[in-house]
């Protein structure tokens, strides 16, 4: 018998992690009203998803949650989204929600294992004083501001390698530090 791949966040969670039966096939964990932040090409490349933001809320309530981890097929890496308003007065808290779901998520990712990207994505208009600004900010703590919607230019385009040994793939990406 063969077994089949892992999906994308299903691989790089910890067999022992207490998130493993919050993620859902395709995009299930994400909310409806914020499906629409997804590019609707882009909808059935997502293998599973995860609301981190629920999954982590217990034993964190006062802490910056993120909200999503997607499963991105195509690559085999996993993607964080964050649907959050877009205003200069928020970048330093999308900034300290990745800091924090990094130390949340520490326990329950396998070694090796990296989120591909951080996107933050406008859940309104979006109110920057300086776009270019703010983008530089954003960029220097490893997150990418996206506009109103993700689209395919913002996901991951090369697939995980596998590592020496183990034939499970690897979570590598530049933008995962």
């Amino acid at each position: 018998m063969t077994l089949s791949a892992p999906t994308p966040i299903r691989g790089a969670l910890t067999e022992a992690s207490a998130l493993l039966p919050r993620v859902k096939d395709g995009l299930g964990a994400v909310q409806t009203t914020h499906k629409d932040y997804l590019s609707v090409e882009l909808r059935t490349a997502f293998a599973d998803s995860i609301d981190i933001d629920a999954a982590l809320k217990a034993g964190h309530e006062s802490e910056n949650r993120w909200d999503y981890l997607l499963g991105h097929a195509p690559s085999g890496l996993v993607v964080a989204v964050e649907p959050h308003s877009a205003r200069d007065d928020e970048i330093a808290t999308v900034i300290n929600k990745r800091a924090a779901a990094r130390a949340q998520l520490k326990d329950h990712l396998r070694p090796g294992a990296k989120i591909a990207r951080w996107l933050w994505v406008a859940s309104g208009k979006v109110r920057f004083a300086s776009t270019e600004k703010a983008g530089f900010r954003l960029a220097q703590h490893g997150i990418e501001f996206v506009g109103s919607q993700v689209q395919a230019k913002h996901l991951p385009t090369q697939a995980a390698a596998p590592t020496r040994g183990t034939g499970k793939p690897r979570r590598e990406s530049p933008a995962g530090r």
